[in-house]
């Protein structure tokens, strides 16, 4: 049986999330159905949209995401400090660009004057919304229902268009955490719908590319920030340049079939992470199949299983796959 949402998510231990999503009834996000031969390439764009927009709205960050012919991958990253940072107001129009809200909370958006005996109601909204804004299941949420509308319209049919739960994983460390973004940007690889990370479309790693050529970042992504060092921003804590180097090693090697060259600036990454060439290859390709719950080294697990009231370690086999 499945287990609740909050019995899967430890702030405490890492704000790190990968979440599927994946289509019903041979649903398509895009493509072409080889069932009726219709395309379904421009729902890419409404996913990506809706996407993208979520991350300005919540306090949560998108790190890597690939939209794909009937699943959807994304890595979140909660900042429950910047929910709490936010005023009563901001809580609310952030709110109220996903959710229409109370007529207590439209009126308090506007700047009318609130009833003393409407006070205590408004602040239980607004603590209310500012804990939705950190939260995955509202995210997903926010982000699946509107797609599922549009789908359904465009199907002309009604009933489910994802599958009842989006699945999520927590990261429990950087080793996790980059291998899968590497695994969920070279999904169009893996799948032969591109060749190249830069030609792999409503992804973040060709977002991360194109804005690389210009010199810079994606702003609706979360940045990489290199690594760790006195003030660090919020980020990534690995250099932009080592990443996209990576990914396209590892691309190569996965495309190709067969066992190739990393260079030395992603072997240093490897190594600072711990991380054999081979077991690395092994987890980003099959990523999905060797991790099935939390992801990371077993003193991390064992942590995570431990403030989740768990009696055992949550899917200690999975550690093994981080032995060199």
């Amino acid at each position: 049986m499945p287990k609740p949402r909050f019995t899967q998510v430890s702030l405490e231990d890492t704000p790190f999330y990968h979440c599927i999503s994946r289509t019903v009834r041979r649903a398509f996000l895009c493509g072409a159905d080889p069932y009726t031969g219709q395309c379904f390439e421009h729902r890419r764009g409404w996913i990506e949209k809706r996407l993208l927009h979520l991350a300005q709205v919540f306090a949560i960050d998108i790190a890597a995401f690939a939209v794909m012919s009937n699943h959807l991958h994304v890595v979140l990253k909660v900042d429950a400090e910047k929910a709490q940072a936010w005023s009563d107001m901001e809580v609310v129009k952030h709110w109220h660009q996903v959710f229409g809200g109370t007529l207590l909370t439209q009126r308090f958006a506007n700047g009318e004057d609130i009833e003393h005996y409407f006070i205590d109601l408004l602040d239980e909204r607004i603590s209310e919304y500012r804990q939705r804004l950190t939260n995955i299941s509202w995210f997903m949420r926010a982000l699946n229902e509107p797609i599922a509308r549009s789908a359904n319209k465009e199907d002309e049919c009604t009933g489910r268009f994802w599958e009842g739960r989006f699945k999520s994983q927590a990261l429990l460390d950087e080793a996790a955490v980059l291998a899968c973004m590497t695994y969920v940007d070279l999904n169009p690889i893996r799948a032969n719908m591109a060749d190249t990370p830069e030609r792999s479309n409503f992804t973040s790693i060709q977002r991360r590319i194109n804005a690389a050529k210009q010199g810079g970042q994606p702003k609706e992504l979360l940045p990489f920030v290199g690594n760790d060092r006195h003030a660090q921003p919020k980020g990534l804590v690995f250099e932009l340049q080592d990443y996209l180097r990576l990914v396209d090693d590892t691309g190569r090697i996965l495309r190709n079939d067969k066992h190739g060259a990393i260079q030395a600036s992603s072997r240093q990454i490897l190594e600072r992470l711990n991380i054999s060439q081979e077991t690395w290859l092994n987890i980003t390709k099959e990523f999905m199949n060797m991790f099935k719950g939390p992801v990371g080294s077993l003193p991390e697990l064992t942590h995570y299983s431990e403030n989740l009231g768990m009696q055992r370690v949550a899917h200690a086999s999975s550690c093994q796959h981080w032995a060199n």
